[in-house]
């Protein structure tokens, strides 16, 4: 995990954490609301102009729309994206998360989030940010993949892993 310190932020906008803290014997029935909940915080800050991180498996496109608007009230967007070599992978750390008393994911819906994720990111988030850096996010450590630099160029520091996240596609 990374650390708030690490990220220069105090402020981590995390809907898993919120639905513990609404329902901790049913986090998963509490998750909706949670997911409320994190959006109406992220736009309190926005309003209030304090910075601040947010986690998402950039499966989905509705923070797009949303960082753009962040964008044009010229919010700067850093995006960090932990990435896992398979599908598998993920799936492997669903299941460590639940025999560590942490909530369960269908497994088609972890290979989906897998797969759109990949693709989103290169295709949606990637171009939204100012800078980024993407990191392989495996048991033994974090390897930085790629960065997107403030002159929106992108370096990419291992290939071979890069281009396995360039196969996914639409």
């Amino acid at each position: 995990m990374l650390l708030p310190q690490e990220l220069g932020i105090r402020e981590f906008v995390n809907a898993d954490e919120i639905a513990r803290g609404l329902s901790p014997f049913n986090a998963e029935g509490a998750a909706l609301a949670a997911g409320r909940f994190m959006i109406e915080r992220m736009r309190y800050l926005v309003r209030n102009e304090q910075s601040f991180a947010f986690e998402t498996t950039c499966s989905g496109r509705a923070h797009a729309s949303w960082l753009r608007e962040c964008r044009a009230k010229n919010w700067r967007v850093t995006l960090l994206f932990l990435w896992l070599p398979s599908p598998q992978a993920a799936l492997d750390r669903v299941a460590r998360r639940v025999r560590q008393g942490g909530h369960g994911v269908p497994r088609d819906v972890v290979v989906r989030r897998y797969w759109a994720g990949l693709i989103n990111l290169r295709h949606l988030y990637l171009p939204l940010a100012d800078v980024a850096a993407i990191y392989e996010n495996s048991d033994e450590g974090r390897t930085l993949i790629a960065e997107r630099t403030p002159d929106a160029s992108l370096v990419v520091h291992d290939p071979m892993r890069w281009a396995m996240i360039e196969r996914a596609r639409r």
